[in-house]
């Protein structure tokens, strides 16, 4: 059975897309499988393609979300700890933490704005954030910048995508994930190398 197109295009512009791409934002600050990033990239690219969600509405939802998912891994290093459950003692969890712990030193303020784009480090920043009993304004703060900052980035990505590519939604989203997923891949490759 053949989908027409029209449905193909239509489907992500729905009342849930919006919501669902906030519940992967949501996931991706515990599960960095889960593709946040895309989500609000192939958004972005349909709010300037088809008009529909709105592009501002696609960073809001979005930076809310990230903000949400940031705070609650706070939460859980400030009562739960880094130590508690099994995952959280194995060796390259806890090198991670380590990590994360001599970053927080150096520069706290910097090292969340900047964890926020790196999908690994910003669990372990967040965790390490909260067990550290950073201010909690302070640490609101800084993470609703880079909520927000992260969010325009990722949305921009695909709006501006979708300007330059002629086709509509069927072609601004595809490109606009596999530029989201190379994007990644060499932040990926970036923050590894220094640590070698």
């Amino acid at each position: 059975m053949r989908v027409p197109v029209e449905l193909l295009a239509a489907t992500p512009t729905g009342p849930w897309s919006l919501a669902l791409m906030a519940l992967l934002v949501l996931g991706d600050a515990f599960f960095v499988v889960i593709p946040g990033e895309i989500a609000v990239t192939a958004l972005g690219a349909l709010a300037v393609s088809s008009g529909t969600p709105p592009l501002w509405a696609v960073i809001l939802c979005a930076a809310a979300a990230a903000m949400l998912g940031d705070t609650a891994c706070y939460l859980i290093g400030r009562f739960v700890g880094i130590e508690r459950w099994r995952w959280m003692r194995a060796p390259r969890v806890r090198q991670a933490l380590s990590w994360a712990q001599r970053r927080l030193d150096t520069g706290t303020a910097t090292v969340l704005f900047t964890a926020r784009f790196v999908p690994f480090a910003r669990l372990a920043i967040n965790l390490v954030a909260g067990a550290s009993r950073i201010h909690p304004p302070r640490y609101f703060a800084v993470v609703a910048l880079a909520a927000t900052g992260w969010a325009a980035y990722q949305a921009a990505v695909g709006a501006a995508i979708a300007a330059i590519l002629p086709g509509g939604p069927l072609v601004a989203i595809p490109v606009s994930i596999v530029v989201a997923i190379g994007i990644g891949l060499l932040i990926d490759l970036g923050t590894r190398r220094p640590r070698r």
